[in-house]
């Protein structure tokens, strides 16, 4: 009973996920920072929904503050999936969109390393076991 009780008040996050990728670089990953739930993992950049943000509104205000990126236009971003999944401390929903249209250079703005990898060589980087679906459909595109 007491395991019940606390799935109804585990914290539920929802977060959205840029899958950025460039024909010549690769796609972007950064590595979460100590002190951050995860730390030392590498992820796909994002960040929190805010209350009744929509979901492309808040892609582009979290890119913009990790990564100095402004989203070009809405034909370089596709939804690629939602995913749910629960930690022992909190449940996440990830809304991972592709982005391909995108201006400005990379950087961590919050202190963050940041790497372009090609899609091939990203199993060789150790995510949050919620990115696993993520991985999962951007290798199968490299390895049919």
């Amino acid at each position: 009973m007491q395991n019940t009780e606390a799935n109804h008040t585990r914290k539920h996050i929802d977060v959205v996920v840029g899958v950025i990728e460039c024909s010549e670089k690769g796609v972007l990953i950064s590595k979460r920072q100590k002190g951050q739930h995860l730390s030392g993992f590498w992820e796909f950049p994002g960040g929190k929904v805010e209350h009744n943000e929509p979901l492309q509104q808040a892609l582009a205000r979290e890119l913009n503050e990790e990564l100095g990126l402004t989203l070009d236009d809405s034909d370089g971003l596709s939804f690629l999936q939602k995913i749910d999944f629960d930690y022992p401390e909190k449940s996440v929903s990830l809304h991972v969109f592709l982005v391909s249209a995108f201006s400005g250079q990379a950087c961590g703005a919050e202190g963050q390393e940041i790497r372009w990898v090609a899609r091939e060589s990203l199993s060789g980087y150790t995510f949050p076991p919620a990115n696993t679906p993520i991985l999962d459909t951007l290798l199968a595109d490299v390895n049919p």
